[in-house]
């Protein structure tokens, strides 16, 4: 075989072999391209996953938002009127304290309009969720009482309310307005932080 036959025949056997490798590229890329597409696939499909779930949660709040707008819309309309209750309560008091207004013949038959008017205004409060918070010898919870001042009395434990100073008012789960109380403190725990201030003196 001469030279020029030799390089013939290893030109095709070189061509070949690049023919091959350019064949297992094109799978390859092929096999990447086949990848990055179902890639891409998974990756839309999170996303609408994701849309849709965040339209779910969304229109939970809205739902959630329409109820509370329904049930507590009348929320600040409320906690204004409750002040007509207390001027109402004040107007009992002031009547029935009042000396001038105790000879007056018709003073029960004024004091019992104004408890029936009364009546009336709490029936309302009461069928539309609103009620007052019982607080008299219950233990003090600061989710529904408001603090004012200490009474000391050794007889009752720490921190139970003895005294309404100013009522509170729930409208159905929501405080409307806290209960301003009077708490009981123990005698015996001033003594003790007498006798303990006596000694570092």
């Amino acid at each position: 075989m001469t030279k020029s036959e030799k390089k013939e025949q290893e030109k095709p056997l070189t061509e070949d072999s690049d023919v091959q490798k350019k064949e297992s590229e094109e799978k390859e890329s092929s096999v990447e391209k086949e990848e990055t597409i179902e890639e891409k696939l998974n990756n839309t499909q999170e996303k609408l996953l994701r849309t849709l779930a965040e339209m779910e949660n969304q229109r939970r709040r809205f739902e959630k938002e329409k109820k509370e707008a329904f049930e507590f819309g009348g929320f600040n309309f409320a906690a204004e009127a409750l002040l007509l209750i207390d001027n109402i309560d004040r107007a009992i008091i002031s009547f029935k304290s009042d000396e001038k207004l105790k000879n007056n013949k018709d003073l029960d038959k004024i004091i019992d309009g104004i408890e029936i008017v009364k009546k009336d205004l709490v029936s309302i409060f009461k069928k539309n969720g609103i009620e007052a918070i019982d607080c008299i010898n219950k233990k003090f919870d600061p989710n529904f009482h408001q603090a004012m001042l200490e009474i000391e009395d050794s007889a009752k434990e720490n921190g139970i309310v003895i005294q309404e100073i100013q009522k509170g008012y729930m409208m159905k789960d929501r405080l409307l307005r806290p209960s301003l109380v009077g708490i009981t403190k123990k005698i015996e725990e001033k003594t003790k932080k007498d006798e303990k201030n006596n000694k570092k003196t």
